[in-house]
Order: C-alpha cells, then sequence, then structure tokens
C-alpha cells in the first residue's frame, strides 16, 4: 500500500481514473497536436480544474502548456522521462486541490525561467505581473553566483516572494512533492539529503499553511527514505491489517443511522491513516486495534449541525471526553477548523472523529490553496494593495509576519539556514494582546522578551520589564494564549515610549502608603542594553538574532552580576521605637510626660493623619491612620492616644523603591537622593528575585514638603518602576 493510496487527493472525483503522466509526456514530446483546443497531455488538468472552477478560462493555461512544452523539449528528468511530465504533474497536484488559475499557469512555467531560455521579461509580456512574480518567486539561484550559500537564498528569496503572496509556497510545495514522489532515481546520499530539507522546512511549511493532503504524503516519502526499517515495519503492520477497516465501518453505519434519525444530513466516510499516522499511534499506544488504522470523518453543511452531530455521538455512544477538542471555536494558526471527539464502540474499542463542514474540510486539506486569490479585488471597492506596494493580505499568518521580519536582519546564509529551521521546529502558536488593544502572534512557549522585540524590534534592548495581564512579570515569563502584555522601555527615543508612558498604570503598593502619580517609563541609560541572560529566555529567532548582534557590538557593556548585596534586615514589629531623632519632636502627645517614637512600618511625615498608642515604658508609638498596625491594635482593644504635628518641619522617612537589577543602579539612586537633599540614615538591598531588586532606604529630609519631589526624583531612575512609603507587617499587638 502507497502514501497515496492511504491518504488519496481529497477533491479526485470517485471513480475517475488516475492519469499515467509518463505517458502523457511522451505524446506532447513525440506527438503533433491540435492548435484549436487543449492539447490531450493537459486534458487531465483541465478537468481537475473545471472540477473546482466550472467558469474557468481554460485558454491561458492553453498558452501556457505551449509555452512550457515548446521551451522543456528535448529535455528529460533523470528518470528518462520528458521534462514537461514534471510541470504537468506538479499542476495536476495544484488542480486537484482547487488552486485557481493564475496559480495553475504559473505552474506550468515554474522551471522555464530556471531551465530553458524563456525570461522573465517574455512570461510578462504574454502571461501578466502577476505570473510572472509567481515563476521568479520559486526560480532558484544560481550556484555559480552563490556557491553553497544557493540552497538557504533560494529558501530566504521564496520566503519573501511569498510574504507578499501565498500562492509561491503552494507552488513550490507541489513541486517538492512531485521531486520526493520520483527521487529513487537519485543517489542515496542526495535522497537523504533532499528529504532532511523536506522534512525540516517544507513539511512545517505545509503544515503551516494549512495543506495538510501535501504534508502528509510529503511525511511519508520522508519516512520511507530517512527511517526505511520503521517504514517497513509500518507498511507490513498495514498490509496485515488490510481488513481493520471493517471495524470503523460497523461504527460509520452506526452514526449514519443515528444522525439519519435526528434528521442531520450528514455524510459519514472512514478515512484510513497515512504511514506516519499510523507509526506515531503505534508508538503512542503500543498494539493496535483496527480502529486505530483510521478514522471516521462527518462531513455536514453548516456550523450548526456540526455541534449538533457532536451532541447526538455523544448521547448514542459513550464519548472518551479526553480526546475533545473544538477547533471551530477556536481555529488552529494555520486556518484549520473541525470538532475532533472520540467514541467507545461496545466491545471496547475507541473510534476517533472529526466533523466538520464541507467547507472546512476543503481547508483542511488545501490550506491556503483552498483561498484561490486572495489578493483578487472585491467586486466594489479598491485594490487589496498596501502603501509600500505590497499585497494587504489578510490571511498573512502571524509566524510569517514575524519570519519576514527576522530574515531581514540576517545576512549571513548560515545563520538564517539555522534559524529558519529552528523556527519552523517550533509547533503551535499563541496570540496576546497589546494594551492598546493590538496583537502579537507568537510561537507557543514564547517569553516577555520575545514579545518586546517582536512590538518593537531593536528598541526592546532597553526594555527594563514587562506587565502580563496587569502585573509585573520578569523577562523571562512564559506567555500563554490570550495574555496581554506591556513591555517597559526606558524612555527615551523609542517607538511607542509616549504611548507606554501614558498607559503605563499604577505599581504601586496597595493601601494608602502608595504615593506619588501612576507608573512612567524611566529615563533612558545610555548603558542599558539585554544581557547574555535574556538569550535563555528568547524563543523567536528576531529576539535570539537582536540581543546576539546587540551583544557582539557592545562587548565592553555586556552585564556581569553584581557584588552580592546585603541580606536584608528583619522587619520591624509595629511597636518597635525608632532611634530618637529630630523627627519625634514634630509630634505632640495628649499623653503628659510621654516620649514620642514615629513607628517604623510606616514611617509617618508632616503633613500624615496620625494616631498614637501607648506602649510599654510609657513612650506612645506613632502610626499613620492607615496603617494596618492600627487596626490590628484596635481590634486588640488597644486605646489610642490623640497626636498632632508640632512646628518642626524636619522628618525622617523609610522609602521602598522596587526596581529591575541592573549594573549601577545603587549608585544612581544614591546619587538621585543626594541631589534631592536628603540625607540617608540607613539603606538595605534585598537579593534579587526574578531579575527584580528591593532598596529600602530610611532617609532624613529638612522639610516634609519635599518628599514627593524626592520620590519623583527615585522613580526617574532607569530601571525604578516604583517607590513607595515603607508599608512592614506588622506583629501581633503585646
Amino acid at each position: 500500500m502507497s502514501a497515496e493510496a492511504t491518504n488519496p487527493a481529497p477533491s479526485r472525483r470517485r471513480g475517475r481514473p488516475r492519469i499515467d503522466l509518463r505517458r502523457l509526456g511522451r505524446a506532447a514530446l513525440l506527438g503533433p497536436g491540435a492548435r484549436d483546443r487543449l492539447p490531450d497531455a493537459i486534458s487531465h488538468v483541465a478537468e481537475a480544474h473545471r472540477a473546482h472552477h466550472p467558469d474557468a478560462d481554460l485558454a491561458v493555461l492553453h498558452r501556457a502548456y505551449v509555452l512550457a512544452e515548446s521551451s522543456h523539449r528535448g529535455q528529460f528528468r533523470k528518470s528518462g522521462e520528458p521534462y514537461i511530465t514534471h510541470p504537468l504533474a506538479v499542476t495536476l497536484i495544484l488542480a486537484e486541490l482547487g488552486a485557481e488559475t493564475t496559480t495553475l499557469t504559473a505552474s506550468l512555467l515554474h522551471d522555464t525561467v530556471e531551465d530553458t531560455d524563456v525570461t522573465l521579461d517574455q512570461v510578462r509580456e504574454e502571461f501578466g505581473e502577476e505570473v510572472c512574480y509567481l515563476v521568479d518567486g520559486v526560480t532558484k539561484l544560481e550556484k555559480v553566483d552563490y556557491g553553497a550559500a544557493a540552497e538557504p537564498e533560494t529558501f530566504r528569496k521564496m520566503l519573501v516572494a511569498t510574504g507578499n503572496d501565498v500562492r509561491v509556497m503552494s507552488i513550490k510545495l507541489a513541486d517538492r512533492l512531485h521531486n520526493m514522489r520520483t527521487l529513487g532515481v537519485m543517489r542515496p546520499e542526495k535522497q537523504a539529503r533532499i528529504a532532511k530539507v523536506t522534512r525540516d522546512v517544507l513539511i512545517p511549511l505545509a503544515e503551516r499553511l494549512g495543506v495538510q493532503a501535501l504534508k502528509t504524503e510529503l511525511e511519508d516519502l520522508v519516512f520511507a527514505i530517512l527511517h526505511p526499517a520503521e517504514y517497513e515495519k509500518t507498511r507490513a503492520l498495514i498490509a496485515e491489517n488490510a481488513t481493520a477497516g471493517d471495524a470503523l465501518a460497523a461504527i460509520a453505519d452506526d452514526v449514519r443511522t443515528v444522525l439519519r434519525e435526528a434528521r442531520i444530513p450528514a455524510e459519514v466516510l472512514v478515512r484510513p491513516r497515512h504511514f506516519v499516522s499510523v507509526h506515531r499511534v503505534r508508538l503512542k499506544r503500543g498494539e493496535l486495534r483496527g480502529t486505530d488504522f483510521g478514522r471516521l470523518l462527518v462531513l455536514v453543511g453548516d456550523d450548526a449541525d456540526c455541534y449538533g452531530v457532536l451532541g447526538e455521538l455523544h448521547t448514542c455512544f459513550t464519548p472518551v471526553i479526553s480526546e475533545f477538542k473544538d477547533f471551530i471555536a477556536a481555529p488552529k494558526f494555520n486556518l484549520y477548523q473541525s470538532l475532533h471527539t472520540a467514541v467507545a464502540a461496545p466491545d471496547g474499542a475507541v473510534a476517533e472523529v472529526l466533523i466538520r463542514t464541507h467547507q472546512m474540510h476543503k481547508v483542511a486539506e488545501a490550506g491556503v490553496v483552498a483561498l484561490g486569490n486572495p489578493y483578487a479585488a472585491p467586486a466594489e471597492g479598491p485594490d487589496p494593495v498596501g502603501e509600500d506596494g505590497e499585497h494587504t493580505d489578510p490571511t498573512r499568518p502571524g509566524w510569517l509576519s514575524r519570519l519576514l521580519a527576522w530574515q531581514r536582519s540576517t545576512p549571513d546564509p548560515d545563520t538564517f539556514w539555522t534559524s529558519l529551521r529552528a523556527d519552523l521546529a517550533q509547533d503551535g502558536e499563541i496570540t496576546v494582546f497589546r494594551p492598546d488593544g493590538g496583537t502579537l502572534a507568537l510561537p507557543a512557549g514564547a517569553t516577555c522578551v520575545d514579545a518586546a522585540y517582536a512590538q518593537y524590534g531593536e528598541a526592546a534592548h532597553t526594555c527594563v520589564g514587562a506587565r502580563v495581564n496587569g502585573r509585573l512579570a520578569a523577562l523571562g515569563t512564559v506567555l500563554s494564549d490570550g495574555d496581554t502584555v506591556q513591555p517597559l522601555l526606558a524612555r527615551g527615543d523609542t517607538p511607542g515610549a509616549a504611548d507606554l508612558a501614558r498607559h503605563a498604570p499604577a505599581a504601586g503598593r496597595p493601601g494608602p502608603a502608595h504615593a506619588g502619580p501612576a507608573l512612567h517609563v524611566p529615563a533612558a541609560d545610555p548603558a542599558s542594553g539585554p544581557s547574555p541572560d535574556w538569550l535563555k529566555y528568547a524563543r523567536t529567532p528576531a529576539a535570539r538574532i537582536a540581543i546576539t548582534g546587540w551583544l557582539a557590538a557592545h562587548p565592553e557593556d555586556v552585564k556581569v552580576p553584581a557584588a552580592a548585596p546585603r541580606p536584608p534586615s528583619a522587619a520591624p514589629s509595629a511597636d518597635a521605637p525608632a532611634p530618637r531623632d529630630a523627627a519625634a519632636n514634630a509630634v505632640v502627645a495628649d499623653l503628659p510626660g510621654a516620649q514620642v517614637r514615629l513607628a517604623r512600618c510606616c514611617t509617618p511625615v508632616p503633613p500624615d493623619a496620625v494616631t498614637g498608642f501607648p506602649v510599654r515604658g510609657g513612650n506612645v508609638t506613632v502610626h499613620r491612620v492607615g496603617c494596618p498596625a492600627v487596626r490590628r491594635m484596635e481590634a486588640a482593644g488597644r486605646v489610642p492616644v490623640g497626636v498632632r504635628w508640632g512646628e518642626a518641619a524636619e522628618c525622617r522617612v523609610t522609602l521602598v523603591a522596587e526596581s529591575f537589577g541592573r549594573p549601577r543602579l545603587l549608585a544612581d539612586l544614591t546619587e538621585a537622593i543626594a541631589t534631592a537633599g536628603a540625607a540617608i540614615v540607613s539603606a538595605t538591598v534585598e537579593p534579587p528575585s526574578e531579575q527584580r531588586v528591593r532598596h529600602t532606604y530610611t532617609l532624613q529630609l529638612a522639610d516634609a514638603a519635599e518628599l514627593p519631589a524626592l520620590m519623583r526624583a527615585m522613580r526617574e531612575v532607569p530601571g525604578v518602576y516604583d517607590v513607595s512609603r515603607a508599608q512592614h507587617p506588622a506583629a501581633a499587638p503585646g
């Protein structure tokens, strides 16, 4: 059983025999063709095309075939076949998937510029700009000009062309499929090399473009070349279970009966698994049962019927709930839509079921090919071309936009080739939201670092942190689908910095202790830049290339771990008296003879509303009214003492600066405090946690009115995202 037999092309009409392309190709070369009708050699392409596009104008296909046949006349493939059989086969593959006429025209001509004397100007003059663009997009670069870089640079060229027209890659995938089908005439080492490139680049591209019909056959052909022993074992297993489909056929009959009684019009098909799929199921489940060699496919008319079928199946059969997936409500990033479920038969056999509409099935098999020409101008309205002259493609996937962005900053072919394979090896995609409502498409497993570079490019070098769903997060935080992420950049001449400054919400700790305006982005630090640690968190090539480039260009600025900070001192209790200082003289208590102390847990300063509580020794400890310790002592029955501010302006206060760790941060904060005219009584730096550092300063101010300006100055220090009054946990009342 061949890979083709286990996964037939979805659009081939039942009963239509497969065309012998070798025979037709020889006939095209050796026999005269009538010029007033399509040559016999292309009639099968016309038939497949008309099955999808009944009103298609075949005259242009006729002209393209005549040019291709005359240009390739006398050329033969390594197998001995006339070369024209190759463009015919590629065009047939695309025609059966439902490609429109322009794609088929370019497919017939896709090797003419590369292998014959036909020029792009001739193609443009004869068939127009679109066909010329597609042919140019799939034309390989010459090894004589590019040497060993010819293959990666050819793929770069194709990908850039695909960014403006996805039909370029459709033709390339069909071209590679036919080449893989006929790879047996090559030397084993060349077969292996081509198969590895197909596995690493073309198959992931087919998956991302949603062309499952091509992807599954390519997987089987690569499997046979790179893993011949496993392939033979799987082939023998399928041959030994030739009647395995009977088990699924019986369940399919039961499903038809259930849906007929429910009056849901549906087509129920048994869909055999291809070789690689059987191999994966065997590795997952061990011994296979008859129902493991295929799946049921239920095709209905509209979305509502999909859910109606699901309800009937889960009502009349025993569902395997863990197998349920809804890709209709949440389509995959490659346009795929379907309901997946599994039901258990009375004998315990489990049958997997795919439920989709006929249109969903067409897109599931053909992907972007099923979209026809996504760039065609609507009946009314302007042509979909952007300001930069490129097509405005609403179907352009996020991964392709990312790829096009990072490849521009990768001039080295080897780096591009390595990064391309690494990017395509990442499965899945997530969508995260920006605070302004925009979206970023990122690969699964992406972090805040990736989001920063995806949104701001090289301006993300000054990133000092991020907010995820409104909360501060470390740069290495892995993002989930649907998260809202806001990279925080140093303020300066960077895109979006002004928006960040306007929209960033306050990062203060909760409660009245927070003072000052909403969080703004700090001023730019000339020495700021990415740390080598960022490479641990970067998942996208764009981020890794940008970070690596900056580190290479600024070796003197590469961050090194700072000296170990002093361990933080224990948090003082609510009633612990502060050292005697001038600020205490500013408070007058309504308790004769009592000495007044300012509580360290909230460090009140004028003109805070304050209250006092007697403590052992006849002293009074003064707290801010909103201090949590006040609520605890009142709940414990402690009676407050009236206190008020006196005439003295001098005060002492404890401030907490929350920041992202970086070199020279302590020096910059100390300088800002000194410039503001405050004296540092004591300072504590806690050990870094997830790149965040907390500095606690006890400061002496000549005038309490200077406090707001001091806090603003500290917030202006690059890397500092919040400064607040101390709010230590209070001890239980004694």
